[in-house]
């Protein structure tokens, strides 16, 4: 069965009490149609960030309830594709990202995308490459705000997260909720500035549930990596975080002994910073996908 949610139908916060507004079985195909960070707040390179009002920003389409999905269990959401606007957008300024010390004024950029290029400026050309910033489901308890990542998903910001990715979020209430947006046409590792390149679309996924498999953090699987990511105040706290709990995961599924896994750690696994400028900051531990084979793992 194939659903598709409108824009219009959008949070600002992930939490078990939002309505959902569509509904779909495991092994559904769902379109979110998605707004920009902004909302569609600007529109011109007059238009600035700052006007753009906080509940404005980073809306999430949907949730989706996904029939099913209970408490303890993993929702798995495929990355089938995601379709850009023809612009996106960038909005910098002081107080904003780790350059909010040095930009003196706000400055708004509106960037076309044609042929699968960002024009950045005269001189360069940015090859797209889609992602979703805001993908999560609800958190077992309360409201967190959509530009908040977590345990639950929400605002990762990790460019692996694209087409052809597979991600798996912990389920924390009946139906999951899940709701997605932010896209970025393309971004560098640790959002700089506090934006993508910024756009509107459609994102096209599978979704599906998994019982018996505990993933107490958010988990991606790539075409030839398994990613973890850990999001906390501070950097060390994630990058400690992951780096155990990844080490857990070495140990329980794939039966690796303690010293050997922490061995495999630092021989063969990168950590790797997705984005430095939500309020909590979001890491991630790679295993290139070879090595669980190798073990005859395979993600469910």
């Amino acid at each position: 069965m194939s659903i598709t949610i409108s824009s219009r139908y959008s949070v600002i916060v992930m939490s078990p009490n939002n309505a959902p507004a569509a509904k779909a079985k495991p092994g559904d195909i769902v379109c979110f149609e998605t707004l920009n960070c902004y909302s569609e707040r600007i529109q011109t390179e007059d238009d600035k960030m700052s006007l753009v009002p906080w509940e404005c920003i980073n809306p999430a389409t949907g949730p989706l309830y996904v029939e099913g999905a209970q408490v303890g269990d993993v929702l798995k959401v495929e990355i089938l594709s995601i379709e850009l606007a023809d612009y996106g957008v960038m909005a910098v300024g002081p107080g904003f990202g780790v350059l909010g010390d040095v930009l003196q004024e706000e400055r708004t950029r509106i960037l076309p995308i044609r042929d699968g290029k960002v024009l950045f400026n005269d001189r360069i050309s940015l090859p797209v490459q889609p992602m979703i910033g805001v993908i999560g489901t609800a958190p077992k308890d309360g409201d967190i705000p959509t530009g908040t990542p977590g345990t639950h998903g929400s605002n990762m910001d990790c460019k692996l997260i694209g087409e052809g990715s597979t991600l798996y979020l912990p389920v924390n209430t009946e139906g999951a909720l899940l709701a997605m947006g932010d896209i970025h046409a393309v971004m560098g590792d640790g959002e700089i500035v506090i934006c993508g390149v910024e756009a509107s679309g459609r994102i096209t996924v599978k979704v599906d549930v998994v019982k018996g498999f505990a993933a107490h953090l958010p988990m991606l699987l790539t075409k030839d990596r398994i990613v973890m990511l850990s999001s906390a105040k501070t950097l060390d706290e994630a990058a400690f975080d992951v780096t155990h709990k990844f080490h857990a995961f070495l140990c329980n599924a794939l039966g690796m002994e303690l010293h050997e896994a922490g061995m495999l750690l630092s021989a063969a696994c990168d950590l790797r910073i997705c984005q430095i400028v939500d309020p909590l900051y979001t890491v991630r531990m790679e295993l290139p996908l070879w090595i669980a084979k190798a073990y005859g793992f395979e993600m469910p």
